[in-house]
């Protein structure tokens, strides 16, 4: 028999990590195919454009690093999968092509919050012992795509974010911009690990805002509120 404390430290983790990973995943791929439409088949040719986790599952972006934060009751839940190859200088319109690509995994996060608050109507048609544990699926589901979706529109490279700026500012502006990518996404990590245990709420601030306005406007839109 397994003991109840277990069953529920699995389902404590299932209704975020599942959503999770599925959220992560949808937004690589989205990437990928964007790219394939604006002329890059890059991530075609490596299987990347597929809505299996297991290709685009990172061990530590997508595993570790959740449920550390889960586990240190960190104020945000956060991952990442491997990012999707993009031969950038291959998309046509060049500029246009890299700010519609970086745009389509956010885009793809939002489209899946609606989804997943829409799916909470469906909530009291499934067999009574799964209603409680699919409804907090569905609504982390709202947060996390939600939370992925503004982190990832923070205009610093390797974010999303940070490539619509390169694609949108003038060549002298954005030229530095791309070169600081690879300083900032580990200050980002270091900030999202450190800046909680200081007691420094930078990020409820940044991303805690934009999410609650979202998710407010989305439960609005789809009459859960």
């Amino acid at each position: 028999m397994i003991p109840q404390h277990f069953a529920q430290a699995v389902q404590q983790f299932s209704v975020w990590l599942l959503p999770l990973i599925l959220s992560i995943t949808l937004h690589e791929a989205a990437h990928g195919y964007a790219a394939l439409r604006f002329g890059d088949d890059t991530a075609l040719r490596m299987g990347r454009i597929s809505a299996n986790p297991l290709r685009h599952v990172d061990p530590f972006g997508t595993i570790l690093l959740p449920a550390i934060l889960l586990l240190s009751g960190a104020p945000m839940l956060f991952g990442w999968a491997k990012p999707v190859p993009v031969n950038f200088g291959r998309l046509k319109p060049l500029r246009a092509g890299m700010v519609l690509v970086a745009l389509a995994g956010p885009g793809t996060n939002l489209a899946l919050a609606v989804v997943s608050a829409l799916l909470i109507h469906a909530e009291p048609y499934l067999p009574a012992l799964g209603q409680q544990w699919a409804e907090a699926n569905l609504e982390n589901s709202v947060v996390i795509n939600l939370v992925l979706c503004v982190f990832n529109m923070i205009p610093l490279p390797p974010l999303d974010g940070g490539r619509v700026a390169v694609g949108l500012l003038p060549r002298r502006f954005a030229l530095p911009l791309a070169r600081a990518e690879r300083y900032t996404l580990l200050g980002l990590m270091l900030a999202l690990l450190v800046l909680p245990m200081l007691r420094v709420n930078i990020f409820g601030v940044l991303i805690g805002v934009p999410v609650e306005y979202l998710m407010e406007a989305i439960y609005r839109a789809t009459g859960l509120a």
